[in-house]
């Protein structure tokens, strides 16, 4: 990942075992016990930290995993979904997860200069997706009906890439929303990462995975970097 220093906030690697203790803390405040706790992928990702450059706090947490072709079935969402179509895709595939920012801490320039760092590294590998879980909260897929019915209308992936279902237990809204969304209150149910996907172009699954372990409903993201508006790059840019 690249560095940055902008504003009130930098991003640095988590190198160091109390940077990864940090990291694993914040994981668990934003998504309980089994979001903060290590698993298997964190061996072979990089771990990323924004922090509040008054006092060193950590106000958001990533990590990343680069692979090509066949090689993305060793993802983490792979456990949850198909993903055999992307072997096809041509270039390297970033993995974003466990991205969360501290629920104290609102200010929206923490996002974007954890974006801004990920373009930066995009541009200097030549990525070319991005793709990761975004998480609603709970298990009950009631309160998010008009964001489902807003992912369906205007963001399901293509067919070439759109993973099948894996999971034993999903919420194929794909099929099952039939609704109109109020644009409102899907809007107000997206989760912020999946809203920053969908602003730069992303697409979604048909179906959302309910994992009870982690008490989220997820759906899988990508983004195809080619597809990002120019505006929004250069806006990204500006931040480096």
């Amino acid at each position: 990942m690249i560095p940055l220093d902008k504003g009130k906030y930098t991003v640095t690697r988590a190198e160091t075992a109390a940077d990864l203790s940090a990291a694993f803390s914040l994981r668990g405040l934003c998504f309980g016990v089994a979001g903060g706790a290590s698993d298997r992928f964190d061996d072979t990702s990089e771990h990323v930290l924004v922090r509040a450059k008054s006092n060193g706090a950590p106000v958001a947490t990533f990590r990343t995993a680069v692979y090509t072709g066949a090689g993305v079935a060793n993802s983490y969402a792979a456990q949850y979904y198909d993903i055999e179509r992307l072997y096809a895709f041509e270039g390297p595939m970033l993995e974003l997860g466990r991205f969360c920012i501290h629920p104290a801490h609102r200010d929206p320039d923490i996002a974007r200069i954890a974006w801004a760092s990920l373009t930066a590294f995009v541009d200097n590998t030549g990525v070319q997706m991005l793709f990761g879980c975004s998480s609603f909260a709970g298990t009950c897929a009631a309160p998010y009906l008009d964001a489902f019915a807003l992912l369906r209308a205007r963001h399901l992936g293509p067919a070439r890439w759109q993973p099948a279902i894996k999971a034993g237990e999903v919420f194929r809204y794909g099929e099952d929303v039939r609704t109109k969304p109020d644009l409102a209150r899907a809007n107000g149910a997206m989760p912020p990462l999946l809203r920053t996907y969908l602003m730069m172009g992303g697409w979604v699954s048909d179906h959302a995975v309910v994992d009870r372990e982690m008490n989220t409903l997820h759906v899988f993201t990508a983004l195809e970097t080619g597809a990002i508006p120019a505006t929004r790059k250069k806006l990204l840019r500006a931040l480096v």
